[in-house]
C-alpha cells in the first residue's frame, strides 16, 4: 500500500527539477525571513504559496502533452477575453489596472497568459509543422503582439516582457530566420523615437534614470541607487544572514519583493550569488535537455519556451537590481514574495514535466 502511494506520488516527477527547484525555494525562505523583517507571518504565507504551487506542478505534470494541446486555444481566448474585461471593468491598484474581481475573490489575467501564449504558438506551430511559411510566422505574431499589447497598456510592463518574450522564443524555435529576425531588430531601433512618445512619463524616467540615477536620487533613481549599493556592499561573503544594513535600516524598498536580490547579496555576498546563479542554471540546463529529447514540435516549442522565459525572469531582476536594466516589476523566480508568479512557474515545471514523462504524443 505504501510502495503504490509512493508511486502515484512520484510518476510523472522528474526528481533533479523537484530537488533543484526546492532548493531555490528554501533558499527564498531564509533570504524573505530577514527582508521581511523577521516576519513569521508573512514567510509562512509564502511557505503556503510554495505548497500551493507545488501541488499545481505536481498536478499538471500528470497531463499527457496531447491534453495540454486540446487546453491551448481555450486558455489562450479566455485569457484575450478577461485582458479585454480587465481594460474595461477591472480594479485600478496603484495607478495599474490589472485585476479583476470574479465572485468573493480577485484574479490577473496577465499570469495566465505566461502560459496560455506559448501552449498557442506552440500548438499553432504544430499543426502547420509540415508546410511552415512566412504567414504563418505573421499570424504567431499577431497571436503574440495581442495579448503584449493588452497588458502594457495596464500598465504592466515586466508581465508584457516576459510574455513578448515567451513568444518569441517560441518563433525562435520554430525556426525563424536570422534575417527576419535582424530585420525586426532593425526595425525596432528605427521605431524607438515613435515608442519613446507612446511610453508614460513614469517609463520614460525610468530609463533616464538607468542612464544616471544621480540626477533624482531622492526620486525615480532612489530604488537604483539603493540595491546597488545593496549589492556592492555584500562583498565576497556578505554581511551574514539578518545583518543586512540596507534591508534592516529600510534604505532599501521593495525589498521582498522585486528587490529582494539585493538582499541577498548584501547578506550573503559574491559566494551567495555564485550558489543561486548555480541553481538557477541547474534548473534550465534541466529544462533545456527535456526540450532538446521531446519527441513532437509541441513539447519542443513548449519546453523550450517555459525554459528560457525562466531564463529571462531570472537575468531581467538581477540586471534591473543591479542597475543594468530599467526597474520595470520582475520578481526573482521561485525566491521574491507573492503566490501568482510562483504558481505560474510551478506550472510551468509542471508542463515540463509532463513532456519529459509522457514520451508518446498522439496527434489530435
Amino acid at each position: 500500500m505504501i510502495k503504490r502511494l509512493w508511486l502515484f506520488l512520484t510518476a510523472h516527477i522528474d526528481g533533479f527539477l523537484l530537488g533543484t527547484v526546492c532548493l531555490l525555494m528554501l533558499l527564498g525562505l531564509f533570504v524573505l525571513y530577514s527582508a521581511t523583517g523577521q516576519s513569521p507571518a508573512k514567510t509562512s504565507n509564502q511557505f503556503a504559496s510554495m505548497l500551493i504551487a507545488l501541488a499545481a506542478m505536481w498536478g499538471v505534470s500528470k497531463v499527457p502533452p496531447q491534453h495540454l494541446m486540446r487546453l491551448s486555444m481555450p486558455m489562450y481566448f479566455l485569457g484575450i477575453i478577461l485582458l479585454i474585461l480587465v481594460a474595461v471593468f477591472g480594479e485600478v491598484v496603484n495607478g495599474a489596472r490589472r485585476w479583476l474581481y470574479i465572485g468573493v475573490t480577485r484574479i490577473q489575467p496577465g499570469e495566465l497568459m505566461k502560459i496560455a501564449v506559448p501552449l498557442m504558438l506552440a500548438w499553432y506551430f504544430d499543426k502547420h509543422e509540415t508546410a511552415l511559411r512566412l504567414r504563418n510566422y505573421v499570424v504567431a505574431t499577431l497571436l503574440l503582439l495581442v495579448p503584449v499589447a493588452l497588458i502594457a497598456r495596464q500598465p504592466d510592463l515586466g508581465t508584457a516582457i516576459l510574455i513578448a518574450a515567451s513568444g518569441f522564443y517560441v518563433l525562435f524555435l520554430a525556426g525563424l530566420s536570422w534575417r527576419i529576425m535582424l530585420s525586426l531588430v532593425a526595425l525596432g531601433l528605427a521605431s524607438l523615437p515613435v515608442l519613446w512618445t507612446v511610453l508614460r512619463d513614469y517609463q520614460r524616467q525610468r530609463i533616464l534614470t538607468l542612464l544616471d540615477p544621480s540626477t533624482d536620487p531622492l526620486g525615480a533613481g532612489y530604488h537604483t541607487i539603493q540595491s546597488t549599493i545593496a549589492v556592492g556592499s555584500g562583498g565576497v561573503a556578505g554581511k551574514g544572514w539578518l545583518n543586512g544594513t540596507q534591508s534592516h535600516l529600510e534604505f532599501l524598498p521593495e525589498r521582498h519583493t522585486d528587490f529582494v536580490f539585493a538582499v541577498f547579496s548584501e547578506e550573503f555576498g559574491l559566494m551567495g550569488n555564485l550558489v543561486l546563479l548555480a541553481l538557477y542554471a541547474l534548473v534550465i540546463a534541466r529544462g533545456l535537455v527535456i526540450a532538446s529529447n521531446a519527441s513532437t514540435l509541441f513539447a519542443r516549442l513548449m519546453a523550450g519556451a517555459i525554459t528560457l522565459t525562466f531564463f529571462t525572469y531570472a537575468f531581467v531582476n538581477m540586471a534591473m537590481v543591479s542597475g543594468l536594466l530599467p526597474i520595470v516589476g520582475v520578481p526573482l523566480p521561485l525566491v521574491s514574495y507573492g503566490g501568482t508568479a510562483l504558481v505560474t512557474i510551478c506550472l510551468g515545471f509542471g508542463i515540463l514535466m509532463s513532456i519529459q514523462t509522457h514520451k508518446k504524443l498522439v496527434k489530435t
